[in-house]
């Protein structure tokens, strides 16, 4: 029987914090952090793991949804509520999430599609702007 999303992201976090912010699989050697958002009807927290961009001392993290039609549902939820926890490594840091756009954004996303070839088949596969993130640290 195949795992459904929620128990494969359950699975990711729990691989992830015991082990310092590594993971296998399809993430494996990926750099990997762990993004809390808050619902923007519930409130409630979600922790999704995602892959990310690190340049110089920026974050960038890509709201691809592997290509699927609609925005992923913490990409909506970070736009309602912007300043976010995020776990790196054994880490968390209290971070603001701020859309990049215009040239930036492209280039960014060329970075990403350049290293993981899988994210320019994201771009492939829907007609929406898959939109970059940069995620600020704050304090």
């Amino acid at each position: 029987m195949a795992m459904n999303f929620n128990d494969w992201n359950e699975q990711n976090i729990r691989e992830f914090r015991a082990s310092g912010g590594k993971l296998g699989g399809s993430f494996e050697g990926a750099p990997v952090l762990l993004l809390h958002t808050f619902g923007r009807k519930t409130g409630a927290e979600r922790v999704n793991p995602l892959m990310y961009l690190p340049i110089e001392d920026r974050l960038f993290v890509f709201a691809s949804k592997a290509g699927a039609p609609e925005d992923p549902d913490w990409y909506l939820n970070l736009l309602a509520h912007p300043e976010i926890p995020v776990e790196i490594g054994a880490e968390t840091k209290m971070c603001e999430g701020r859309e990049v756009t215009g040239s930036e954004r492209d280039r960014i996303y060329a970075e990403q599609a350049e290293r993981y070839p899988q994210f320019a088949e994201y771009q492939s596969k829907t007609e929406r702007k898959i939109p970059v993130i940069e995620l600020v640290p704050q304090g």
